[in-house]
Parts: structure tokens; C-alpha cells; sequence
């Protein structure tokens, strides 16, 4: 912006952007680890392994998206001096483990896309994955809860630093 008008923090859009960042980050990390690291599943793997890789490029170009959108989004805020900081923390949370539990959920149980690891006992193996998504969940909706009424306090531009003009 070139006027030097006071911007009021934008804390939805802030959540909502950093959101997006949270499921891409979370997204990356689930293919990098669990589907090329550990070759534990792929993101489709009830056809060909041919098939499961494509799944899995195209799962990587979703994630990218989203991180790309989400800090194209967080930057422009922040250009216009109108991120709402707390709230793009807990955007960034709850995207994360809402990412999680919805894999957990949706994608492993419902779909029936793939397992988590193909064993005997899949069970506890479920039980850490979703219950990580719901920490990581809960953590982001704390963050929100305690950033309600706090961003419109701060400074457009955020808090007021020695070293910065």
C-alpha cells in the first residue's frame, strides 16, 4: 500500500492462508517420510506400484500448491502490513493436524485408499497417527482461541522493534 494509512490486522484471511501452508507442509511431510522414505504406502495403492507413484507425483504437486498459495497469501498480508500473526500460527497448526486427521480418517478408513503400514496389527499404528493430527489439531484451536481480540492490538506491521525503522 502507498498510503500511510493504519491497516487492521486481517485474522481470518490470516488463518486461512497459513492453513494452507499447514496442509501442504503436513502433506509433504507424509509423502517424503511415510510413502518415499520409509515406502510404507503410497497415496493410491490399490492398483499397479506404476499406479502408486503417479498417486504419489500427484499428491507432491498438491502439496506444493498449497504451500506456494498459502505463502503467496501470507506474504501479500504482510506486504499490505495486515497479517494477524497469532492467527496465522494457529491457521498454520490447525491445518497441519486437520491434514492429519482427515488422512487418518477419510483417506485410510473411509476410502480405503491405503494403510498406514501394511502389518498384522494396524491398529496402534492408527492410534498414533490420528492422535498426532488431534495434537496438533488442539494446538492450532488454542492458538486461535488465545489470539481472539489480541491481533487488533498490535501495531499494523506487528510489534514495534529496536533494530527495525
Amino acid at each position: 500500500m502507498s498510503d500511510a494509512s493504519p491497516v487492521q490486522p486481517r485474522a481470518r484471511r490470516s488463518l486461512l492462508a497459513a492453513m494452507l501452508v499447514g496442509v501442504g507442509l503436513m502433506a509433504g511431510v507424509d509423502e517424503i517420510v511415510f510413502h518415499q522414505v520409509l515406502a510404507w504406502h503410497h497415496f493410491y495403492d490399490r492398483a499397479t506400484p506404476w499406479v502408486g507413484l503417479v498417486s504419489d507425483g500427484l499428491l507432491h504437486a498438491a502439496e506444493l500448491i498449497f504451500l506456494v498459495a498459502g505463502f503467496f497469501l501470507l506474504g501479500a498480508l504482510r506486504r499490505d502490513r495486515a497479517l494477524a500473526l497469532r492467527h496465522a500460527w494457529a491457521g498454520f497448526f490447525i491445518g497441519m493436524g486437520g491434514f492429519q486427521v482427515f488422512d487418518g480418517l477419510v483417506n485410510h478408513k473411509v476410502l480405503r485408499l491405503h494403510q498406514i503400514r501394511y502389518v498384522e496389527d494396524v491398529l496402534p499404528y492408527d492410534l498414533a497417527w490420528n492422535a498426532a493430527g488431534l495434537v496438533l489439531f488442539g494446538i492450532g484451536i488454542v492458538l486461535a482461541l488465545r489470539a481472539r481480540g489480541t491481533d487488533a492490538r498490535t501495531p499494523p506491521g506487528g510489534p514495534r522493534r529496536p533494530w527495525r525503522t
